[in-house]
């Protein structure tokens, strides 16, 4: 089955098929660069670090870091891909952790701090989507004032303290501690969310849409999508993604605070371009955003390995970002 209409005279039919074709092979060519350019890094660790790099407790400790920002970034990618942007996921995580770790929350044990973050996030991503959607803001205002307000929520919740997980509590923490053939439950998680988030694109309506939505809002409505109700639900969607990442990152540092995920929305939204998603929306992979994930995490690594300034960290991720923009506006130039 194809989403070509077959009732189209035969020319535009072939046109359809053969756009789709090369925006296919150019998917399978970016995703073999960043194949290739995860290596080449990994290259790089061996013969810089050789003692440090290639060591089990290296490769799980990449692995737990991207966990938690990967989980932010399939929400991204569905956003952008929608033709949207959200800048407020890192404040958004940040407070879903606050919320779950106070006193009053965690009284009533685990399983309902877990629940609490997930609705959080979810409740915080809905009302993203209903301004955006049904107040008519711009994404980029409107997640930003979400972004300010959640971060500042998270603030005046924890009196700007840091909130411990209570030993009674230790199932969050097993998440991170637990292994299951070496590797913590955590990264299984987002094994899990990767897996929700690739099929939900590609084999389900909602992905369908999704794409329809970033490629041309207008056709997409002509064409019977309720535009502004699929927009809620793409936020929505990001917001239980910040929720679920507020879980991990609870295990992982055992605590709950305000300054949770500062910077995560640039490292998610980066990791997405270099992913191959266009900005403008319509085309992108979750597969490519989890591959652009890992080499900014492998990268991070990296300088921390080799004692190298956090600044010149910064300005090599920036650099990488500008480098996958001018790649991608060539692509879309390139007749392939």
């Amino acid at each position: 089955m194809t989403d070509v209409d077959q009732s189209a005279p035969a020319g535009p039919r072939l046109k359809a098929v053969g756009a789709r074709g090369r925006l296919g092979r150019l998917g399978e060519i970016r995703h073999l660069g960043l194949v290739a350019a995860l290596v080449l890094l990994a290259i790089v660790g061996v013969v810089t670090r050789p003692e440090n790099f290639a060591t089990s407790s290296n490769l799980v400790s990449i692995l737990a870091l991207a966990s938690t920002i990967g989980v932010i970034t399939v929400g991204s990618t569905f956003v952008i891909i929608g033709g949207g942007i959200d800048l407020s996921v890192g404040a958004l995580m940040a407070l879903a952790s606050v919320w779950a770790t106070t006193l009053a929350t965690q009284a009533y044990g685990p399983v309902v701090m877990i629940v609490c973050a997930v609705l959080v996030g979810t409740g915080a991503g809905l009302l993203n989507g209903f301004l955006i959607a049904y107040g008519r803001m711009v994404p980029f205002i409107a997640t930003l004032a979400m972004m300010v307000a959640a971060r500042g929520l998270a603030q005046r919740m924890s009196n700007q303290r840091t909130q411990l997980v209570q030993p009674d509590n230790s199932l969050i923490v097993d998440l991170s501690t637990t292994r299951v053939l070496g590797l913590p439950l955590l990264v299984y998680m987002f094994a899990l969310v990767v897996l929700a988030g690739w099929l939900v694109l590609n084999r389900t309506t909602f992905g369908r849409r999704t794409y329809a939505v970033g490629g041309n809002p207008e056709a997409a409505r002509l064409a019977g999508i309720d535009v502004r109700k699929h927009t809620l639900m793409l936020y929505a969607l990001s917001g239980l993604c910040c929720g679920i990442a507020a879980v991990l990152i609870m295990a992982r540092t055992t605590t709950g605070s305000s300054t949770h995920g500062d910077l995560y929305e640039l490292d998610a939204i980066a990791a997405v371009i270099i992913g191959g998603t266009l900005l403008s929306g319509g085309r992108g992979t979750i597969i490519g955003s989890i591959l652009g994930l890992l080499i900014f995490t492998v990268i991070t690594n990296l300088f921390i390995l080799n004692g190298l300034n956090t600044a010149d960290q910064l300005v090599a991720k920036g650099a990488i970002i500008v480098a996958a923009v001018l790649l991608q506006r060539r692509s879309l130039k390139s007749p392939l």
